[in-house]
């Protein structure tokens, strides 16, 4: 079997909520007639999801939201399977965008996008297409962000769904996937021990506190940094030490950004770190460290190993891993299958929700409905052989009456 085919295949067999997604789907076809645009890294868990959106009805155009994360061999199964795929691993900045507009050329009834760029050139250069767009989901806390600038300006052309702000999505995807995955990224890239290193984590979201939480539990030393005094004072009573990057720059050995903001690590902060620091970055778009600043101060770089970079400063080196692109999806296969498994399933769904209530969104960000929310959650723990206790009708009773006291 083909490689491209046996990791779908793998992905398959431990994906199984979007299994009875795919059984409801294949036998209620509720995208039938409707042609789906994605923009999503394209690997084996997105195959999945491509395949699942199939069998509901769907004609898929897709190509990729990264230009770094795509699997060659995946996107050809996908092509070898008839499905229109545009993706390809490195390309360039024009390529990739020609490659969105090709998606966008198929006009799409639905688009489910990771970045919101896909959603972005629907509200630029290609505004004339957004008038067959019934409605969107987005995937990630980068796209959500803009697209609710988007929604604040009012220039917003269709209804979203924030699939990212489901709890079966941000909850584990973030925490439990980016956890793993980012730190696997570094690992593979590398080769280096984690225990017993100064790990900084850049910023105590859901992304970050995976990421602490995972290189605490490999043996490492772990500081954080954030802007939000919240978020800093709950990663305090978690156990972590908090500090500027000013001072986390000065005994840092590996650097992992998680913020979904520009310039996390500037120059500054680069010319205080020691040799042999290393720089990733776990964000969607390769702009939270400053490879600029890094090209400039730079006397000579190399690729050292795959996917590793070594600047030499003169007085130190230091190094960049993935092209500052996404670790996890860069220099690894980037979220955990049964992670992905939920959070498909909530891109499935959405799919699915927006083909039956379109008509009545508003232009707006909408939060995933709860109802799929749970009913995603209810068929993961069915797949996992558990099962929870339901509120007895006494029980509703007494949550519902305030009459009830002491």
């Amino acid at each position: 079997m083909k490689e491209g085919f046996a990791k779908i295949e793998w992905a398959e067999r431990h994906m199984k909520v979007l299994a009875k997604v795919r059984e409801e789907f294949r036998s209620e076809k509720p995208l039938e007639g409707l042609i789906v645009g994605l923009a999503l890294h394209v690997e084996a868990k997105t195959a999945v999801l491509v395949k699942t959106l199939i069998e509901g009805g769907a004609r898929v155009e897709i190509t990729g939201c990264n230009p770094m994360s795509t699997q060659d061999d995946v996107a050809e199964a996908l092509r070898e399977m008839g499905v229109a795929c545009y993706a390809r691993r490195g390309m360039c900045v024009d390529e990739y965008y020609d490659a969105l507009r090709k998606v966008i050329k198929a006009k799409p009834d639905i688009v489910i996008d990771d970045g919101a760029d896909l959603i972005f050139l629907l509200h630029g250069e290609m505004k004339d297409y957004a008038k067959n767009v019934k409605g969107a989901s987005e995937e990630t806390t980068t796209g959500v962000i803009r697209l609710r600038a988007m929604e604040r300006e009012g220039v917003l052309l269709f209804p979203v769904i924030a699939v990212n702000d489901a709890y079966t999505k941000y909850l584990f995807d973030n925490r439990y996937g980016t956890g793993q995955s980012a730190i696997e990224g570094v690992l593979r890239a590398t080769n280096m021990l984690i225990a017993g290193k100064n790990v900084v984590v850049a910023g105590y979201g859901w992304c970050g506190r995976g990421v602490a939480i995972r290189a605490r539990g490999m043996g490492a030393n772990v500081t954080v940094t954030e802007v939000d005094e919240i978020r800093a004072l709950e990663a305090v009573m978690d156990g972590f030490r908090v500090a500027r990057m000013d001072e986390a720059a000065n005994y840092g050995d590996i650097f992992i950004t998680t913020t979904g903001n520009k310039d996390v690590i500037r120059e500054e902060h680069i010319r205080r770190m020691k040799d042999g620091a290393i720089l990733a970055n776990a964000g969607h778009f390769n702009v939270e460290i400053d490879i600029n600043a890094l090209e400039r101060m730079a006397k000579d770089k190399k690729e050292i190993r795959k996917y590793v970079t070594e600047y030499d400063l003169g007085d130190k080196r230091v190094y960049l891993l993935a092209e500052g692109r996404l670790v996890n999806l860069v220099a690894a296969d980037g979220h955990p299958i049964e992670v992905m498994d939920m959070s498909f399933s909530n891109q499935a769904l959405a799919a699915k929700y927006i083909a039956e209530n379109w008509e009545k969104l508003e232009r707006r960000v909408y939060r995933m409905p709860e109802e799929l929310d749970r009913r995603v959650a209810r068929m993961k723990l069915e797949s996992m052989g558990m099962e929870i206790d339901e509120l007895t009708e006494e029980q509703i009773k007494y949550l519902s009456d305030w009459r009830c006291g002491t």
